[in-house]
């Protein structure tokens, strides 16, 4: 582990935060490759990162939930924590006509892929989906990587108070009515893209997705983050299609807590 301080922080909503800081291992990392975040006095948890060399600096985004990451999102300029890492496999890039999906925080992963892709995509269309209009992160970035490309925006809530109502699998599905797509990429709530999945399989069209999962290792050990045969921090956290299908039987159903027991997804 080596110790990094926080140059900068961002807040994006009430809840969620973007902590900047240095790192040259990081600088060289993949999109959706994650790194574990020690928060001194408190614990260690994996977080993917939401920036790669972006304005010459490493981004996390953490949403405040449990007892780490609210600690996390209290730190400010100047204070101290953990990095390991990077670790996992990140998302393949491809060329052609690419969809990316986000949920939620997990827009944030997507967000280096999106850069990246800006670069040799075709086309590029972004869905992004949370549940109000103060959920919904990276507008103004969104926009500024496809105003560089042929590029499709949908932003949707919930609850409506923004653009469009409803849920980015069924503007998903649209899309994928309307166009031959050749690759989709999504991050989020894990029922959500499992439904994505499905429609990917529907539609024939490859899939990555990047799963969460409680780590502690952090390098296929431990098995705290197994999902069917594949360790989520190693094999994963982006899995493919044909891995996707391997474990179809728990993806989006099943994951295992704190204590190894199996158990239902919210």
């Amino acid at each position: 582990m080596r110790t990094v301080k926080i140059f900068e922080t961002k807040e994006e909503n009430f809840t969620t935060k973007t902590i900047s800081f240095n790192d040259k291992l990081c600088e060289k990392a993949e999109p959706g490759q994650f790194v574990m975040v020690w928060i001194p006095g408190v614990d260690e948890i994996p977080i993917s990162l939401s920036g790669i060399n972006f304005d010459g600096l490493t981004s996390i985004t953490v949403n405040g939930v449990g007892d780490a990451s609210i600690a996390l999102n209290k730190k400010n300029k100047g204070e101290i924590i953990g990095i390991r890492g990077p670790f996992g496999n990140g998302f393949v890039t491809s060329k052609g006509n690419l969809m990316i999906i986000g949920g939620g925080t997990g827009i944030g992963p997507l967000m280096p892929l999106a850069e990246k892709l800006a670069k040799i995509a075709n086309k590029l269309t972004v869905i992004s989906g949370a549940k109000s209009k103060e959920n919904l992160l990276f507008i103004e970035r969104i926009n500024k990587i496809c105003s560089e490309i042929d590029s499709e925006i949908i932003c949707t809530t919930e609850d409506g108070s923004y653009k469009l109502s409803g849920f980015v699998t069924d503007y998903a599905e649209m899309k994928l009515k309307q166009e031959n797509f050749d690759m989709i990429y999504t991050c989020g709530p894990e029922q959500m893209m499992y439904k994505l999945f499905l429609l990917a399989e529907q539609f024939k069209i490859p899939i990555q997705a990047s799963l969460e999962r409680i780590m502690r290792c952090s390098i296929g050990l431990c098995g705290s983050c197994q999902i069917g045969k594949l360790r989520v921090c190693k094999e994963g956290p982006v899995l493919t299609s044909k891995q996707l299908r391997s474990i179809k039987e728990d993806f989006g159903k099943f994951r295992l807590d704190a204590t190894g027991k199996k158990i239902q997804q919210p």
